[in-house]
């Protein structure tokens, strides 16, 4: 259970990175408010996956799941370059990732 809600909190963590976009410097009300319920929502699960899991790991890995994320959002809904580096990149911190989990 506790990476499941790692995972979501990671999840909704890309959904603040790729919704401060849309906030437009925190002057359009509903982005800013979605934004913010998702930043509260993504700690939150991420306090409740701490209780089981290593910080060090915990972090890395929620952080990853929002860098991986926002990454292929940003290459979709925002034109962000995808070039072949920029996904080997991502692939690597799947990889990371993926480690982590094993080794946790």
């Amino acid at each position: 259970m506790p990476w499941t809600l790692l995972f979501l909190a990671g999840l909704f963590e890309v959904g603040w990175a790729i919704g401060l976009k849309y906030t437009d410097g925190f002057t359009r009300p509903i982005p800013t408010v979605l934004t913010i319920v998702s930043m509260i929502i993504s700690m939150g699960l991420l306090g409740l996956a701490l209780k089981d899991l290593p910080v060090g790991t915990a972090y890395a890995v929620w952080t990853g799941v929002g860098t991986v994320g926002t990454a292929i959002l940003g290459m979709w809904l925002l034109g962000d370059p995808a070039t072949a580096v920029r996904i080997g990149c991502i692939a690597l911190i799947v990889c990371g990732i993926a480690g982590l989990k094993l080794v946790a």
